[in-house]
Order: structure tokens, then C-alpha cells, then sequence
């Protein structure tokens, strides 16, 4: 029961503009935001002891909607992906500081031998995602301030998804040839 509520959650989690932008259409006004803060607080608990490094975004999101849903302002939903992209940005960069990065730590989960050549370029890409991190949240802080909700929901819940899985697939499949170049 508990693997089923994880999917559950992850999907909505990633399915979140899409949500947002049926929920605001077609309930009425504050059911979207209580249903997420409900699918968030069950996130939580799903996933608490797991991954403790998404405890704050996920509970900032739980304070997001249920204000949202308190206070009946739907526009406070459009905030999630700047607390989410924010939330990265700050695990991505602490990793920098305190090391070993994030891509690095990432790196090792499929290939623990990495030569120690290896942790200057992963710490470089490391910095290229918190650039990403950067764009991302500042593209959504704009389209949740200044754009229409179709416009949030097309970037938010398409284009930065794109712009993530061109950077993990490139950056992977780049990793490939850098291994064997410098083994």
C-alpha cells in the first residue's frame, strides 16, 4: 500500500500544473488547493523517513495550498515550482560547499569506482544544474506573477521538464564518452 501511495503522490507531484490548471477550470473554487495540500500531506507522511532532503519543499508546499485554500486565493497555488526549483537550488548548492556534490553522489549510485578525475567535471555540472535551478525558478516566478494560467501551465508543466530531461539525458550521455576518454 505504501510503494501505490509513493506513485500516487510522485505523479501528482510532477502532474502538479496540469492539476492546477484542470482543478482551477473545472472545481470550484478551493477544492484544487485542498486536494493538493491533502495529496502533499499524504507525500509526507508516504515519504518522510525516505527523503529527508524534500522534507522542506514538500512542507512549504503543504503551507502553500492550505493557505491557498484558507485564504481562497488560487493564485498562491502558482508558487509550488519556484518553491520546488528553489528547494533544489539550495540541496544542488550546499552539495558544492560541503561536498561531494550532488551529481556527484548521483554518479556514484550506478558507477561507485568513479576516478577521482572525475569530481572536478561532476562538481562543473553540478554548477550547470543550479544554473538550470536558477532559470527555471525565474522563469516560473514569472509566469505565476506576469502570464496567463495556460502560459504557467505550458512551462511549468511541459517546457522546464524538457529543459531538465535535455540537461540529465545530455549530460549522461556526455558522461559516457568523458569516463572513457579519461579512464
Amino acid at each position: 500500500m505504501r510503494l501505490i501511495l509513493q506513485i500516487i503522490t510522485t505523479l501528482v507531484i510532477i502532474a502538479y500544473p496540469l492539476a492546477v490548471y484542470f482543478g482551477l477550470q473545472y472545481l470550484p473554487p478551493g477544492t484544487i488547493a485542498l486536494l493538493l495540500c491533502l495529496l502533499l500531506l499524504m507525500r509526507f507522511m508516504v515519504t518522510k523517513q525516505q527523503v529527508k532532503s524534500m522534507t522542506l519543499p514538500i512542507l512549504i508546499g503543504i503551507g502553500l495550498t492550505a493557505a491557498s485554500f484558507i485564504a481562497q486565493r488560487n493564485d498562491w497555488l502558482l508558487y509550488y515550482p519556484v518553491v520546488i526549483n528553489l528547494s533544489m537550488l539550495g540541496l544542488f548548492g550546499y552539495s558544492l560547499i560541503n561536498g561531494p556534490s550532488m551529481i556527484e553522489r548521483l554518479a556514484r549510485l550506478k558507477e561507485p569506482d568513479l576516478p577521482d578525475s572525475a569530481i572536478p567535471y561532476l562538481q562543473t555540472i553540478t554548477k550547470l544544474w543550479c544554473g538550470l535551478f536558477i532559470v527555471n525558478g525565474a522563469v516560473a516566478t514569472y509566469t505565476a506573477i506576469a502570464t496567463s494560467i495556460e502560459i504557467w501551465t505550458l512551462y511549468n508543466g511541459l517546457i522546464a521538464y524538457l529543459f531538465m530531461g535535455m540537461l540529465l539525458s545530455g549530460e549522461w550521455i556526455y558522461r559516457r564518452f568523458w569516463l572513457k576518454k579519461h579512464e
